[in-house]
């Protein structure tokens, strides 16, 4: 249990890793707020939870101290630093602790592991860019049992307004904070050797240097300065060891029979050598180069080494470098954070300029038109029109959301504090934006006095209107929609003339594309269901586990998106139950599987493979990339589908998920709260099956794009615009637009075709940052070097137990398949980078899953909760430290996976952005 509740209904947080963001951002503090974002973003840190800011503060109501603390730190507070002091430390110390209050800490004992803990504490404003509050509060090592643990986190409470804290904030001009300190209580690694990794050289300010402190034991030694560490200066690009410098070395601290430390000798051969090997420090490069990456800014990482594991303990920004740093030049311009987060379920990799800019394209009429259907007119609009083009961006070969254009398109809807941080779920953004930046983005510049009102009244009146009709709209959109694919989804294009296959290429776009803006209320629909939703769960069913809400919102029954895995289930039962089409099939290459299986006569299932894919064709994986071909064109994917397909179908489960969720309901909640639960319930549920319907419209509106940009392709080869057919993905949509429009000469676009092969050629060798920073022009002023685009792959750092997001509760072991393309599992775990779907139809050999990137609303977790599958999404750096092979153990419900063991012969991993894994035409 991670929430305790007193009688007056108030909550006393005891927080843990699966809580959610917002949450320990407010109750953390600094500290707390680090060791959440290291162990979210996949760092190897050890078992740790927080006493909540709001113990704290209850412990003071509690003992009677909140009232005295005003008076303590009223006017004149700074000059009697020392009295104050020695007064609250007395009152805490001596005031009676309540049972809740000792129930929170003895539950955040258990929830770190029991044993031997460290107990820190952790301001609310430590550990900031700004200040750092290093050194002010204390931390206490090597802790045991109950009755020493809350010893020492009356001490935390007291050093939060010790008297060198104190005299901190008034030499920094900061007021007095009465909110006290958190208390982090994290078991202890019995260390070999410690340290601190520093990601800039803090003496010189250089960020292009990486410096190591070490020693032996404990890192207590040299937090105090009693040991002489060795110093080791690293390449931060290469991990290159620069310069060596080997201290004395002379004592390690280790842990004693009570708290503290015991100093023992070193022996001589270790006070001579370096404390670190090379695998040492090649991994502490690694470490620093994610945290960078991760943070956008230079770090102060605590480290230990234990039983061959390196563990992180913690991390804060640099605010101490040395002169030249603050002062060198950085990038002046328009700041914008690009984050590939779930965008990539749709775009993977590197991706061809004419996907990109047709992608662009849509999302920019798209967003418009919802604009226009939310009433915005005039100036407002012509603000909106700034923006939506550039809601995607394209950095070296991949698509990265503008993330800051997102809050501005969800602002548009009423209720946007609530939707930004559902927003965030949904999009599995690794990092929330502060309050204050989140609060400064706008659509359009905001009206002011009785105009503006009236503006935010009249969009919320259409809002609501549209969010009430909202399954009529889709409705009578899914109707439109199939009428006009019909038309465009039976023609040959490649017999029409060039002209006219571009005429009804732009046709596309008006009728099945820019109608598509008003379904956008959809989506706002689901953000603000799930978050009222979520909200709900919040404040009626506090204990509920942290998967509970996403499979409440379940849609349930047989949902659109699963219906391919049932066809192909189906498929695959009737070719294994004939013997000779088993034997076709396991014995055929798929490329020629269809010709043998005519050759054969086996007409009658072949009539039911084409059926199949008039029905499902486009549908592929990366079926969204223009130049990856559908299953129309190239069945041979089909092929290797059903004949790894499990031959005793799906297994049913469909409602697993949403039975749970109804079960907990049952036992939890009842009477008017349940009627009003399951009415917010029932509309995300709605909401979120139109949304897999609209998602298959969309697909097939790609589709039916794709079959016409090829076959004009074929027409400027003909014409010798271009050298082959599918030097067309090289060309952006503009380009195409232009040869047909007459705005481009046509001997520009071989040069442009080859140049772009051979960029995407090297962009596909690159290491791609999940998420980064740019001002300015982004490809200059350093931007993307700063950002940690490199041509060095991701490596291993020996991670045991990974933590993310709950999607689908239930457990599984079984040995890791870590694959970039769907395939059967025999039963296995499904690791990937990033899934799109297109993988659906792989899910059902699958005992378990688990995604590195994506939110728990992507199109897969989506149907793997329909199909009852234990499933992890955004578990940070899966599939570099889980090679196939690997025995897991993967917790739907707690957001854990845990390597069990090793495979026999070492095992591979496999990520998308190394070289050999992309593909481009």
């Amino acid at each position: 249990m991670s929430l305790t509740a007193g009688p007056d209904r108030r909550l006393l947080h005891v927080l843990s890793p699966s809580h959610d963001g917002s949450l320990i951002a407010e109750l953390a503090g600094g500290k707390g707020r680090n060791l959440h974002a290291l162990t979210e973003y996949g760092f190897q840190v050890p078992r740790w939870s927080v006493l909540g800011l709001d113990v704290f503060g209850e412990f003071c109501r509690g003992s009677g101290l909140e009232e005295h603390l005003g008076d303590l730190l009223g006017d004149g507070w700074a000059g009697r630093a020392r009295q104050i002091a020695e007064e609250i430390a007395r009152r805490i110390e001596a005031a009676p602790l309540d049972g809740r209050i000792a129930g929170a800490i003895a539950l955040a004992y258990r929830q770190a592991g029991g044993g031997l803990v460290a107990v820190r504490s952790s301001g609310p404003e430590e550990d900031g860019s700004q200040h750092s509050f290093a050194g002010q509060y204390d931390s206490f090592l090597n802790v045991s049992g109950p009755e020493e643990v809350i010893a020492h986190v009356r001490r935390c409470w007291a050093s939060g307004f010790s008297e060198r804290s104190l005299r901190y904030r008034a030499q920094r001009g900061l007021p007095p904070d009465t909110r006290g300190v958190a208390v982090i209580v994290q078991r202890m690694v019995p260390a070999e050797r410690s340290g601190v990794l520093f990601t800039a050289d803090p003496t010189t300010g250089r960020t292009d240097r990486y410096v190591v402190s070490a020693v032996h034991g404990l890192g207590e030694g040299l937090v105090s300065g009693a040991v002489d560490a060795d110093t080791v200066v690293l390449d931060a690009t290469t991990g290159e060891t620069l310069r060596t410098l080997i201290g004395d070395k002379q004592e390690r601290y280790e842990a004693g029979s009570g708290p503290g430390c015991e100093v023992t000798p070193v022996v001589d051969v270790d006070r001579t050598a370096l404390s670190l090997t090379a695998d040492d420090l090649a991994r502490l490069h690694v470490v620093g180069r994610r945290a960078v990456e991760h943070y956008g800014a230079p770090q102060d990482i605590e480290w230990a080494i234990a039983d061959g594991t390196l563990w992180v303990l913690q991390s804060r920004p640099v605010t101490t470098l040395a002169p030249t740093a603050r002062t060198a030049p950085e990038p002046e311009g328009e700041l914008r954070i690009w984050d590939n987060s779930n965008i990539i379920e749709s775009f993977s990799g590197v991706v061809s300029p004419l996907t990109y800019s047709f992608a662009a394209d849509v999302y920019a009429k798209v967003y418009e038109s919802y604009a226009r259907a939310l009433g915005v007119r005039g100036e407002a609009l012509r603000e909106v029109q700034e923006w939506t083009p550039h809601l995607l961006g394209y950095v070296h070969g991949r698509v990265y959301y503008n993330l800051y254009h997102w809050y501005r398109m969800v602002r548009l809807a009423p209720l946007y504090p609530l939707n930004r941080r559902v927003l965030e779920k949904s999009l599995g953004v690794a990092e929330s934006v502060s309050d204050e930046t989140a609060e400064s983005l706008h659509p359009f510049t905001p009206r002011t006095g009785l105009r503006g009102r009236i503006s935010r009244l009249t969009r919320t009146v259409i809002f609501a209107g549209r969010f009430l009709t909202i399954r009529r709209s889709v409705e009578v959109f899914h109707r439109d929609f199939h009428r006009s694919y019909a038309i465009f989804n039976n023609v040959d294009y490649d017999a029409l003339p060039g002209d006219e296959t571009y005429r009804r290429f732009r046709r596309l776009q008006r009728e099945l594309i820019e109608k598509w803006g008003p379904m956008q209320v959809l989506d706002a629909t689901i953000l603000l269901s799930i978050g009222l939703l979520a909200l709900l769960t919040r404040r009626w069913l506090p204990h509920a586990p942290e998967w509970f809400t996403w499979a409440a919102a379940a849609p349930g029954g047989n949902v659109e998106s699963a219906e391919p895995v049932w066809a192909l289930a189906a498929l695959a039962a009737e070719a294994h139950a004939d013997p000779e089409v088993r034997n076709l099939l396991e014995n055929t290459l798929d490329t020629d599987a269809y010709g043998a299986l005519r050759e054969a006569g086996h007409t009658g299932f072949l009539a039911h493979v084409d059926a199949y894919i008039a029905d499902y064709g486009y549908r592929s994986p990366d079926e969204l990339k223009l130049e990856v071909p559908d299953l129309r064109e190239n069945p041979a994917g089909l092929f290797t589908l059903l004949r790894d397909a499990p031959r005793n179908g799906t297994g049913g489960g469909a409602s697993h998920s949403t039975g749970e969720a109804d079960a907990y309901l049952d036992r939890h909640l009842h009477g008017p709260r349940r009627w009003v639960y399951e009415r917010i319930r029932g509309k995300a549920r709605a909401a979120l099956a139109d949304r897999e319907r609209l998602r298959f419209c969309r697909t097939r509106a790609f589709g039916a794009a794709k079959r016409m940009l090829r076959a004009l392709g074929r027409d400027l080869a003909r014409t010798g615009a271009i050298e082959t057919w599918n030097d067309v993905f090289m060309l952006r949509l503009e380009e195409i637009r232009g040869a047909y429009e007459g705005m481009i000469v046509h001997t520009e676009l071989k040069e442009l075709a080859a140049l772009r092969r051979r960029q995407l050629a090297a962009d596909a060798a690159l290491h791609a940052p999940s998420r980064f920073s740019t001002r300015g022009a982004p490809y200059w002023s350093r931007n993307l070097e700063r950002a940690g685009w490199t041509a060095e792959p991701a490596a291993r750092g020996g991670a045991r137990e990974l933590h993310g997001t709950p999607s689908c509760p239930g457990t599984a072991e079984g040995r890791a398949v870590v694959t970039d393309t769907p395939c059967d599992v025999g039963g296995g775990i499904l690791l990937a980078y990033r899934t799109d779907p297109g993988w659906v139809a792989a899910l059902p050999s699958a005992a378990a899953l688990v995604i590195e990137r994506g939110s728990p609303l992507t199109h897969v977790a989506v149907v793997a909760r329909e199909l009852g599958i234990p499933t992890v999404v955004q578990v940070k750096g899966a599939t570099t430290e889980i090679g196939t092979g690997m025995l897991l153990r993967v917790d739907g419900a707690a957001g854990t996976v845990t390597v069990l063991g090793d495979p026999p012969d070492g095992g591979a991993t496999v990520h998308p952005d190394a070289p050999r894994r992309e593909t481009h035409p």
